[in-house]
């Protein structure tokens, strides 16, 4: 299959990590963080780590959006699912994050709740639709790539005239979670950790190009 069968080309990937240890300088040590949560996996599961010249390190870093939510978050959630009447949705990557006492969504949804899965904000706004009697919330989550279309479900719900359609807001923007790793005494105070530099998300940076990222690479030499 096109675009598949070419990350799992062995061949193409021993060229890749031989063009890597050819750049890399002998004499120096690099410390990369991989942001997401997918990149750890993938650097775990297929070995790259072990790929890489020895001299060069991989630091796992804050990781997705929901790997990094408070879990109080989680809890608010699931006292809004616990309202009586009320429906909550939310992506199924959510449902089993635990909280308090390991309750999750999908045990709340287990003991009564309505807690939905959906593909995308906009089936959030077709339940709305379907249940004008009923109040529902979209657990609103994710990078810059999915703050869009949940604006445009409330655009959406608001030029449709639904008023029982509701946003619990957990978007989160990478330069910030960038600045604050930068910002962490270890870091910027005791020079504990070291790190040059980062490997982003590339589907956020897609959306929010490489501006943002500048002020990280002036302020942080």
């Amino acid at each position: 299959m096109k675009y598949v069968d070419e990350f799992r080309d062995g061949a193409l990937a021993k060229n890749i990590a031989a063009n890597i240890a050819r750049e890399a300088d002998p004499s120096r040590n690099y410390h990369l963080m991989e942001f997401c949560g997918g990149h750890t996996h993938a650097i775990s599961r297929y070995g790259i780590a072990d790929l890489l010249p020895g001299n060069v390190r991989m630091i796992h870093g804050p990781g997705c959006p929901v790997c990094v939510l408070p879990a109080g978050r989680v809890e608010n959630a699931i006292q809004l699912a616990q309202t009586p009447g009320l429906i909550l949705c939310c992506y199924g990557d959510l449902l089993r994050v635990p909280a308090a006492d390991g309750m999750s969504l999908l045990k709340a949804k287990a003991r009564g709740a309505d807690v939905r899965m959906v593909y995308s904000s906009a089936d959030t706004v077709k339940i709305a639709q379907q249940n004008p009697q009923r109040q529902v919330v979209f657990f609103a989550i994710g990078f810059e790539t999915t703050t869009p279309p949940t604006a445009v479900a409330i655009k959406q719900a608001q030029a449709l005239g639904i008023n029982n359609f509701s946003v619990f807001c957990n978007h989160v923007l990478t330069p910030s979670a960038i600045a604050h790793v930068l910002q962490s005494p270890e870091i910027r105070q005791l020079g504990v950790l070291a790190l040059d530099g980062f490997i982003g998300p590339a589907h956020v940076s897609t959306v929010i190009g490489s501006r943002p990222y500048e002020y990280f690479a002036e302020e942080f030499q």
